[in-house]
């Protein structure tokens, strides 16, 4: 793979932006680092001239942005979705600084994996429901008495990282880059955790009463486990048969004994 395109699996996705000028100035940021790819959720205002003016000669960054209603869009084919948080979790996230993490996301990179580093909205950040649905989290260490960031400055911490990682070429690779199966992407894995808990409520193992942080959990495990397309394949087919026999048991039960024999 070229030095030129080495980036090129890696998306910047800025949700819900509130200022058309930051999306100016992530763009900038970007083409600084060389990285192309920006998808914007929901934009509040796009196109807008304060755009465009931000950009400066990154007009070519702006015109070929994608723009998504819903998050599920901007990440359903990526192999690895990042997001920046600063808060802490009552159910923590693997938690890395720009530096490591985007050691992880240079290396799916170039193992041809499709990358997105979400950030959130200028005055909240991501929500805890668009953080579940990231592989990892970042956090920049910023000063703890002023850390606020303006979300052009934490995406030029991270493009900064990853051009660093380009321009010296030394890394070890990715340990899933040989792997046998293509890695399961954001979509899919969704669909199966979806799955996932309507067959654990099928089988009242998840109650309506019952802790919600069952299924929080569940997802952080299979998050981190990083499935490839086929075991999501398998596991989904254990669900879909476990389903058939709850609903074999219901009907006979129903039906009064021999009857449904």
């Amino acid at each position: 793979m070229t030095q030129g395109n080495t980036l090129d699996n890696i998306r910047i996705v800025l949700v819900n932006t509130s200022h058309p000028g930051n999306i100016g100035a992530v763009a900038r940021a970007m083409k600084n680092m060389c990285l192309s790819q920006l998808y914007l959720v929901a934009p509040r205002k796009f196109p807008h001239d304060e755009a465009t003016w931000r950009a400066a000669s990154a007009g070519d960054i702006l015109d070929n942005a994608v723009v998504c209603e819903t998050l599920d869009e901007a990440i359903a084919d990526c192999q690895l979705v990042v997001g920046t948080s600063a808060r802490e979790r009552t159910v923590p996230w693997p938690l890395l600084d720009p530096r490591h993490c985007m050691q992880e996301a240079y290396k799916e990179s170039v193992g041809g994996h499709r990358v997105a580093l979400m950030f959130g909205r200028e005055d909240r950040g991501l929500t805890n429901e668009e953080l579940q649905r990231c592989n990892l989290h970042v956090h920049i260490p910023a000063n703890p008495e002023y850390s606020s960031l303006n979300i052009a400055m934490a995406v030029q911490v991270m493009a900064y990282e990853l051009r660093m990682l380009q321009v010296s070429g030394d890394l070890d690779a990715n340990a899933m880059a040989e792997w046998d199966q293509p890695v399961a992407d954001a979509e899919a894995l969704e669909r199966y955790l979806v799955h996932l808990e309507e067959t654990l409520y099928d089988i009242n193992f998840l109650r309506p009463e019952a802790p919600k942080k069952l299924m929080l959990r569940l997802r952080r495990l299979y998050q981190r486990t990083r499935l490839d397309e086929m075991e999501v394949n398998i596991l989904r087919g254990i669900l879909t048969s476990t389903q058939s026999w709850v609903r074999k048991v219901r009907e006979s039960e129903s039906g009064g004994g021999d009857e449904g024999r």
